[in-house]
């Protein structure tokens, strides 16, 4: 039982076909198995507008094994495979090596050579094939219909609020805690700066945030930006302040899940300004928090 798709963030849209692999698996003594592809296709088919991605492949793996697939067949997608046939991807994919019964796309799903085969073609193959083709149709949430490049266009927007909700989770990113500058700390508000592999970050500015790190989870405040006040021209960077305090996590694995934005990143003109600033949005986040569970 095979679902096949990019599931780049795991949205409600995948979780929709995931789930219902993983219901007709069990109800058929079957192994629900989920088919994704390595690079994303578009790195190959179109370099020049690839978009930066909401998982890494570790993530991804990770959450698509707690949906409850059992099995992950990763296609390392080429220049070659570009410019296949859909029958021929069909065949070489689904019937030789994985030998399908059932297969479940999105029902906007388009495979092979310029993204010529969709649906009807996989449905007719698997009529020629033996294998059964199923689609899901779009999922919406309120007046959108749920996609990865939507949610994408909204962590770039800084609207993590909203990206969540298409999610069905809060966007976040993993890392390591670094040592950092320690400026947060001179001024009575310490912060744990993450290395992040992920390559979509949200927009310069200030997000309430929860930080986990060995299955604890913190409300915190996160600056994304170059610290204008104390640097003309700093390097980018991500510092979290946990409202509870908290001992030093370097060295750690962290993951951080934006909530909400609260404000854009700015210089002040002094660092007592910049304190007072802090404490007002380390209020606003703990007044969010207060309304939400973590």
């Amino acid at each position: 039982m095979l679902a096949v798709g990019n599931f780049d963030g795991l949205h409600r849209g995948h979780m929709k076909i995931v789930e219902r692999v993983h219901r007709a698996a069990y109800e058929r003594g079957a192994t629900p198995v989920v088919l994704t592809f390595d690079p994303h296709p578009s790195r190959v088919i179109r370099p020049d507008k690839t978009p930066r991605l909401l998982m890494t492949e570790a993530q991804k793996v990770e959450a698509l094994e707690s949906a409850g697939m059992q099995g992950m067949a990763i296609v390392r997608f080429t220049e070659e495979m570009a410019h296949w046939e859909p029958h021929l991807f069909v065949q070489a994919v689904l019937v030789d090596w994985l030998r399908v019964a059932e297969v479940w796309v999105g029902a906007n799903f388009l495979f092979g050579r310029e993204r010529t085969g969709n649906f009807s073609t996989l449905r007719t193959l698997g009529g020629q094939y033996g294998f059964r083709a199923e689609k899901i149709d779009p999922v919406r949430y309120r007046d959108f219909v749920v996609s990865s490049t939507r949610i994408r266009r909204l962590v770039s927007e800084g609207r993590v609020d909203e990206a969540g909700a298409l999610l069905g989770h809060h966007y976040f990113v993993d890392g390591e805690v670094v040592a950092g500058d320690a400026r947060g700390r001179q001024i009575g508000f310490p912060t744990a700066n993450l290395n992040t592999p992920n390559e979509l970050l949200p927009p310069h500015g200030v997000y309430a945030t929860v930080f986990r790190s060995n299955g604890r989870l913190f409300p915190a405040v996160t600056n994304i930006g170059v610290r204008p006040t104390f640097e003309a021209a700093g390097a980018p960077g991500i510092e979290t302040h946990l409202l509870s305090g908290g001992r030093d996590f370097y060295g750690e694995r962290a993951r951080l899940f934006f909530v909400q934005r609260l404000r854009d990143e700015r210089r002040f003109d002094s660092a007592e300004a910049l304190k007072t600033q802090i404490a007002h949005d380390c209020e606003r986040a703990r007044s969010l928090f207060d309304m939400i569970s973590v």
